[in-house]
């Protein structure tokens, strides 16, 4: 006869384990997302940018299967605390991760715009290689998660600090780039809101990292983490309320 309490961990294993699958699988399509954006960015491809756009919608509908699964876990396993503890960081992760994958789909969009303009120097590309950065970033999160490496965890963390400094280069040769010929105004801000979305990327794999520490300790990373964007109090950019 199979004991009752075995069973029901057993079940409760079994749904932790289909969770986790999932937010990997979510982590796999949002870090695809990332590189194909700025691809599609560096290289003009409007049809390869449009498929970021497309795809979006399954990353948001991924994050809704998951949350309803977390929520379904909860309501009927009872889990304990350090359980719960795993299911609401979960939770938050993916609604990171649907973030990044929006801030993608928002880069995607301007691709058609700018291809009716001229390159602004080699900034196509200097985006390209910020954005393989958080991709990086995001693909250590997902492994510190899975791994419950508090210390991997906490090297993205401080690594984000590196994708602030780029932001900050970038902003930098727009601003030049714009003072050397007002024709270049336009297409140069429609690349600093690129550059302003990958940061935020940057931010948000940040939080992840911080959900598996707290995951792990059982706390939040206490020390402050200053930004290195110097532009994050802007209100005139805001990345993340792009229209669809």
């Amino acid at each position: 006869m199979v004991n009752t309490d075995q069973h029901i961990v057993s079940a409760y294993d079994r749904d932790l384990e289909s969770i986790q699958a999932r937010i990997m699988k979510m982590g796999g399509m949002v870090e695809d997302a990332i590189l194909k954006a700025a691809k599609s960015l560096e290289t003009r491809d409007e049809e390869l940018a449009e498929e970021v756009r497309l795809g979006d919608r399954a990353i948001d509908t991924l994050e809704e299967i998951i949350n309803d699964e977390a929520a379904r876990v909860i309501a009927i396993r009872a889990p304990t605390a350090i359980d719960l503890r795993v299911i609401l960081s979960v939770m938050r992760m993916t609604s990171n991760l649907e973030r990044i994958g929006d801030l993608s789909k928002n880069m995607a969009k301007r691709t058609g715009v700018l291809v009716q303009m001229q390159p602004i120097g080699s900034t196509a590309s200097s985006l390209r290689r910020m954005a393989r950065e958080v991709e990086l970033m995001l693909k250590d999160a997902l492994d510190a998660y899975i791994q419950r490496d508090e210390e991997l965890a906490r090297d993205v963390i401080e690594r984000d600090r590196d994708v602030d400094q780029m932001y900050n280069t970038l902003f930098r040769e727009f601003l030049t780039f714009m003072l050397e010929d007002p024709r270049n105004i336009t297409a140069c801000m429609h690349l600093h809101f690129i550059a302003k979305n990958i940061e935020r990327m940057g931010d948000h794999v940040t939080s992840i990292s911080e959900q598996v520490v707290f995951l792990v300790t059982g706390e939040k990373p206490n020390e402050a983490r200053p930004k290195a964007d110097r532009t994050s109090s802007d209100p005139h950019f805001s990345p993340e309320t792009d229209g669809d």
